[in-house]
């Protein structure tokens, strides 16, 4: 079974599960432990996963961590497991701030078993950073999530591999999570701005009041409105004047697991400059397309991977596209400048 299938399989138990799942010993068994065994540790080598790990080097005695995740010998995953009826808060993260410190770790990861953060030491070296790079809820995992997780597998983990878009993944977090805060309600700085900018005459408390309503309306209206031009576009797909003529019917085409990982790729390198949910997959005869509002005329990357020698990444960032050899899907992360510079044509 593929990573993504234990993953889907994983998202459906939890969904199933949850109203069972009441204390943070059955979420430790049901959840925690089955996604390890997704990332290819296993649950029952004490010296790859350990339980109730203790380091005593410059910390409160009798302190421990739920687990610590040890590839090739060293600590490496630190993990702290709360009761899932918790909200998860930094408060709650004390331990792996101390072990983080006298540790050779360089993730933690703080769970209730359905929220889970991520945390590394972007921000000061060898201290465990305040906000995590990744966070997620196991019952929502979308492919450019599976991307950044499957870099955690035992047979993939590359702590420079991770840490390349780290960056980019934590303040995107922290921006959705503002952004999804002035949906709800906008803030005084953004009524100000936005409506100082629209309104002629001198913007008095009574007018910031007015436009706060407003503005929320607004900002919905155009969310509902890019949702809607979006449904017609794909209700239209078929009758796509730019489709291209290698593409093929369905049972022509099979879709490999390198094109997955290679599609997930550029959607997490694109993720920096354009929102992932517009980002598409079409599988062709001779190559699989990766695009942009799945508009043929919006291409991000091509993934010429049909050849059983040679694979090629067809890049867009100039007037045509360049076909550029690698030698694994890895590879494309060299040309991520080259892929956000094609995102942002379209963003």
């Amino acid at each position: 079974m593929s990573f993504d299938e234990q993953l889907s399989a994983l998202v459906e138990a939890a969904k199933k599960q949850r109203e069972h799942l009441a204390t943070e010993e059955a979420v430790k068994t049901a959840v925690v432990l089955r996604l390890l065994q997704a990332l290819q540790y296993n649950p029952f080598d004490p010296k790859e996963v350990v339980p109730e790990f203790t380091a005593d080097v410059g910390i409160k005695k009798g302190e421990k961590v739920d687990y610590a995740i040890c590839v090739d010998g060293q600590v490496s995953i630190l993990i702290e497991c709360k009761s899932p009826h918790l909200d998860l808060d930094i408060k709650h993260a004390s331990q792996l701030f101390r072990y983080f410190a006298v540790t050779d770790a360089r993730f933690a990861i703080l769970t209730n078993g359905f929220q889970w953060q991520i945390f590394t030491d972007l921000d000061q070296p060898n201290k465990m950073d305040q906000r995590p790079f990744l966070q997620f809820d196991i019952e929502r995992i979308d492919s450019a999530l599976s991307m950044e997780l499957g870099k955690f597998q035992k047979s993939k983990f590359n702590v420079d591999n991770i840490l390349r878009t780290a960056s980019d993944l934590k303040y995107i977090s922290a921006l959705k999570s503002q952004f999804l805060d002035e949906l709800d309600t906008p803030s005084d700085e953004l009524v100000s701005m936005l409506g100082k900018r629209v309104y002629d005459g001198r913007f008095t408390g009574a007018v910031h009041d007015q436009f706060k309503g407003l503005i929320k309306r607004s900002i919905n209206e155009v969310i509902q409105s890019r949702v809607k031009d979006r449904i017609r576009s794909a209700l239209d797909f078929s009758n796509d004047s730019g489709a291209d003529e290698d593409e093929a019917t369905e049972s022509d085409v099979v879709t490999t697991p390198e094109e997955m990982d290679g599609f997930r790729t550029a959607v997490a390198i694109a993720a920096a400059v354009i929102d992932p949910d517009r980002i598409f997959m079409r599988d062709q005869k001779s190559y699989c397309g990766v695009l942009v509002d799945d508009n043929n005329r919006k291409p991000l990357v091509r993934l010429w991977f049909n050849s059983d020698t040679t694979k090629y990444l067809g890049l867009f960032d100039g007037e045509a596209e360049e076909k550029v050899r690698i030698d694994r899907v890895v590879d494309i992360y060299n040309f991520a400048d080259r892929i956000r510079a094609s995102a942002k044509k379209y963003a």
